[in-house]
């Protein structure tokens, strides 16, 4: 397979620009979906097309027992498929794409996607491949703490898709190997790192915290400003500090899961204000977390990460699409 094959130029796609392609990626229930809906509503659901990468297995999830694999490894996914449809997306024309059905763990019928003004690419390996990274323009890495997904994929495979417990622990611990070869190392191309934990001294249902690693620096004095304005706090509910790693700089923003609404609400309309939002934006609807048995509850820290990188998007790629 070649990894270093060439993409074709971008075109414009039927809105007059070329689509901007924004990669989620991350292990199996660590909350991709919740992100990309949040990411979605923000900016207009009529704009967006969405591709799952978890669509391009290339075995059902029998076929997966008995050949004793997972769907984290990219042989075991059609990646050349894959590519050719982000590539296509990327130039501004539809594809027809295959399905899977998580709950029955079989293939669907073949969907048509419109690439719209963005589309959101998420799934377990939409980085692993250079030729996919080359067609994604911002790229995502979503790494909760591992107690945090593993409760996720719990409650999620068993309420949703059918599962005994002890069947999502032993998958889990079946996929382990697989994780940390084929996921884990996409965040080293991500242009964004999202981490979602508890602080160490909160219980055990207290609202999650977020820390972001983005490169480059964001842009954006005035969150800067209003972030300065809270460090004299004993402990601000929101921190900004920068650091370097092997590829060059990184700003670290750090939002503590117990940030007041009003605090939020605040640095919410210092974003907002950036995206020149208008009727097709639905800004009560981000941040919104539906755990399976125990309905919808609100985020704040959520909330802030969705919309800082919708502001990515808008900053890195200003004219890309209309806001």
């Amino acid at each position: 397979m070649d990894l270093g094959s060439p993409i074709a130029p971008r075109a414009a796609s039927r809105t007059g620009r070329s689509p901007v392609l924004l990669g989620l990626a991350g292990d199996s229930a660590s909350g991709k979906s919740t992100l990309s809906r949040g990411i979605e509503y923000v900016l207009g659901v009529e704009r967006v097309g969405r591709v799952c990468t978890d669509d391009y297995h290339l075995h059902d999830r029998a076929a997966r027992a008995r050949l004793g694999i997972t769907p984290l490894a990219p042989e075991a996914n059609r990646m050349d498929l894959m590519v050719d449809h982000l590539r296509t997306l990327a130039s501004g024309a539809p594809v027809t794409k295959p399905t899977y059905d998580h709950q029955a763990g079989t293939f669907g019928a073949e969907e048509s996607i419109e690439p719209g003004e963005i589309v959101i690419v998420e799934g377990l390996l939409p980085l692993a491949d250079r030729r996919s990274r080359d067609a994604i323009d911002v790229a995502v890495f979503v790494e909760p703490a591992e107690e945090l997904r593993h409760r996720w994929k719990l409650e999620r495979d068993v309420f949703e898709r059918g599962y005994a417990p002890a069947e999502v622990v032993a998958e889990l611990k079946r996929r382990a190997p697989d994780a940390a070869r084929y996921v884990h190392p996409q965040r080293d191309f991500a242009d964004i790192v999202v981490r979602f934990e508890r602080r160490p001294d909160a219980v055990s249902d207290a609202p999650l915290s977020a820390r972001l690693g983005v490169r480059p620096t964001l842009p954006y004095p005035g969150l800067r400003e209003l972030i300065g304005s809270l460090a004299g706090r004993p402990r601000p509910p929101i921190r900004w500090s920068t650091t370097t790693d092997a590829r060059g700089p990184v700003s670290v923003l750090e939002i503590d899961g117990d940030c007041s609404p009003d605090i939020g609400a605040e640095i919410e309309d210092v974003i907002w204000s950036e995206l020149h939002p208008d009727d097709r934006l639905q800004r009560d609807r981000i941040g919104i977390v539906r755990r399976p048995g125990h309905g919808e509850e609100r985020s704040e820290s959520l909330a802030l990460t969705q919309l800082l990188i919708v502001a990515f998007l808008v900053g890195h790629f200003d004219g890309a699409f209309d806001l």
